[in-house]
Formats: C-alpha cells, structure tokens, sequence
C-alpha cells in the first residue's frame, strides 16, 4: 500500500468499503499501487493496468486496455461509444465485490498478460471521425486554421471533433467553433488554458 494514496481511501465515504476491497484485491495481484489522475492506479513494471474510481452512482474498475481482454463473464462495460481501449466493471455495493473477488482477480491477471506481451489497442485515426459541416467550411474558408489544426496531436483533433458535435442546435455548433478558433490557431487543446 502506498501512503499517498491512502486520502482516497479515507475521505470517500459513500464508497469506503467498496473502493478498500477493490485496493485489496488490486494489490493481492502483485501490482504497485499509484496516484495518476488523482485515483489510485495499480501497475505492473511501469505500465498502467487498472484503475479504481469512484462515481455518484457507482465505483468502478477502470482496466486501460479492457478491450483487449476476453470478458468471459461479459461484465466490462464501454463507458461511451466513444472510448476505444479502456473497459470497467462497476459496483454498487461492498458484497458484488466480495462474490466476483476471484473473476475480478483473473480480470487482473490477464490484463497483466496484456502489458506483458505488450499488446496494444488498434485505435482509430483522426481522419475517421466525422468533422461536423460547419467546421469542415471553416477548415476549408481558412488555410491557417486548417494547418494549425493540422498541428495538434490526434487527441486535441478529437477531443475539438467531439465538442463540436455534440449539440443538437446547428448554432450551438457555431457558436463552440467560433469560441474555439483561437485555441486552435495557438495549438491548444481543448481543455488548454
């Protein structure tokens, strides 16, 4: 057990003992306990295996490469559609925990074997996601912005990809576009300041 962690542990009331049996069996599979992302992260040799977290309406085992595992009892769920290599298995109560203690630990233990092997997930290209309309006119009205958001990484590309589609509204599109264009022109993300 690592002592960094142990706040998360003890100020989490509505999933204590939920979260405190998922870190025992985490560790009883031999991985290092750290804190990434302000969760506890249980790793083999370096490499991220698995995740625990908390939600308001469950917890959950967040295992990063979940999609390549072989989910034999079916219980790893997709958070979004748009999530593409991690998987979780959520609870809501300490005694769902206790009874998949030993498939939860075989879970572990594959994607062990995953790290391991060094398996990776075949993630999509930025140039398969859809680029909402009134972006592509902008891309296409505006040659620096087109470089400039030719620039960002592959993930600053979706996340803007992602935020421009979603509201319904075609002048909500608009108005996420506009707000954006000079982030993009700096080559920031998103999510950036």
């Amino acid at each position: 057990m690592n002592p960094k962690v142990d706040f998360y542990f003890e100020d989490n009331e509505r999933w204590q003992k939920e979260i405190r049996q998922m870190r025992v069996i985490a560790l009883d599979c031999g991985l290092d306990e750290v804190l990434k992302w302000g969760c506890p992260c249980y790793r083999h040799n370096g490499a991220n295996v698995v995740l625990i977290h908390v939600f308001k309406e469950y917890c959950a085992f967040l295992f990063f490469k979940g999609a390549l595992l072989k989910d034999a009892e079916g219980i790893l769920i997709q958070q979004t559609k748009n999530v593409q290599s991690a998987r979780h298995i959520r609870f809501t109560d300490v005694k769902e925990i206790t009874k998949q203690k030993k498939s939860l630990k075989a879970y572990i233990y594959e994607a062990i074997e995953v790290e391991k092997a060094g398996l990776k997930v075949k993630l999509k290209d930025t140039a398969d996601y859809e680029v909402p309309e009134a972006f592509q006119k902008k891309l296409h009205e505006n040659t620096a912005l087109k470089k400039a958001f030719g620039a960002l990484t592959p993930g600053r590309q979706r996340a803007y990809l992602f935020y421009f589609a979603q509201p319904k509204q075609s002048k909500t599109r608009e108005a996420r576009i506009e707000k954006s264009i000079q982030k993009i022109m700096d080559g920031k993300g998103l999510n950036d300041s």
